[in-house]
C-alpha cells in the first residue's frame, strides 16, 4: 500500500512516441504501455511492421498512429514527430528506441556502413529528442528514454561503430539530462546487455534462448517500471543483463 501511493504514478492517459516501435525491443515497450492505458504512435522505417504493430497497440483500447520516416534525416524526424503529435494530441514521453547493428573488423567493413551506424544512432536520437523537447517543456514536464547498451561501455571486437555510436548515445543522454532536468524532463540513460532481438540474433551475438537470454518483454516491463516511478525520482542510469546466458 505504501508503495503504490507513495511511489508508483499512474501513467494511464498519457501520450508515447516509441522510434523504432515496429518490432523487437521498440514493439514489446510500445505494447507494454498501451497495456497500461498509454496512447503510443510508433515511427520506423518498414510500413508493414508498424501497421501490424498498430493493430496490436489498438486492440489494447488506446489511440495510437505510425510514421513512416529515417531517423538519420532531421527534416524527416521533426516532421514525423509533429505530426504523431498533433495526432495523440500531444506528448510525455519518448523512448529513443531505433538503432542499427552493423557488425565487421574496422579494416574490413566499408566507411560508408560506419558512418551510417553513427548517423542513425547518434543523431537520430538527437534529432529525435531535440524535436520532442518543446513539446515536454511547454507542458512542463514529460520523459525522454535513450537506449544505449552495454557495448557503449565496453567496446569490443566487430562492433567498432555500433560501440562507438552507442558510447556517444550515453554521453548524450547525459548531457540532455543535465541540461534538462531543471525543466522537470527526466532523461533516462539504459544500457542494454543483449536481449534476443532480430538484430542480436540475425547478428550472432545470441540464439535467444528464452530460459536463459534477456527478451524483449523483460525490457518493456523495466521501462514501464522506471516511468512509473514519482516524478521526484529520475532513474539517471541503468543497465538489465541476463543473469545466466
Amino acid at each position: 500500500m505504501y508503495y503504490e501511493k507513495y511511489i508508483t504514478m499512474n501513467i494511464k492517459g498519457k501520450n508515447a512516441i516509441v522510434t523504432g516501435g515496429g518490432r523487437g525491443l521498440g514493439k514489446a515497450v510500445a505494447l507494454a504501455l498501451a497495456n497500461e492505458g498509454v496512447n503510443v504512435a510508433i515511427t520506423g522505417r518498414n510500413e508493414e511492421n508498424l501497421k501490424n504493430t498498430v493493430e496490436e497497440i489498438r486492440n489494447t483500447g488506446v489511440n495510437t498512429a505510425y510514421a513512416v520516416f529515417s531517423m538519420d534525416d532531421e527534416s524527416e524526424v521533426k516532421a514525423g514527430i509533429e505530426s504523431l503529435a498533433g495526432q495523440l494530441g500531444g506528448v510525455d514521453i519518448l523512448i529513443n528506441n531505433a538503432g542499427i547493428g552493423d557488425f565487421g573488423t574496422i579494416e574490413e567493413m566499408p566507411s560508408e556502413t560506419w558512418e551510417q551506424v553513427i548517423k542513425t544512432n547518434l543523431f537520430g536520437v538527437y534529432y529525435a529528442a531535440k524535436a520532442v523537447h518543446p513539446f515536454l517543456k511547454a507542458k512542463g514536464e514529460g520523459d525522454i528514454v535513450n537506449v544505449a547498451s552495454t557495448a557503449g561501455l565496453k567496446g569490443g571486437p566487430n562492433m567498432s561503430a555500433y560501440a562507438a555510436s552507442k558510447a556517444a548515445v550515453v554521453s548524450l543522454s547525459q548531457s540532455m539530462m543535465a541540461e534538462w532536468r531543471k525543466q522537470n524532463i527526466r532523461v533516462i540513460t539504459l544500457t542494454p546487455s543483449t536481449i534476443a532481438s532480430d538484430m542480436s540474433i540475425q547478428g550472432g551475438l545470441t540464439d535467444g534462448n528464452p530460459d536463459k537470454v534477456l527478451q524483449p518483454e523483460d525490457f518493456a516491463e523495466w521501462v514501464r517500471d522506471i516511468l512509473k516511478m514519482n516524478r521526484r525520482a529520475l532513474i539517471a542510469n541503468g543497465s538489465i543483463f541476463s543473469t545466466n546466458p
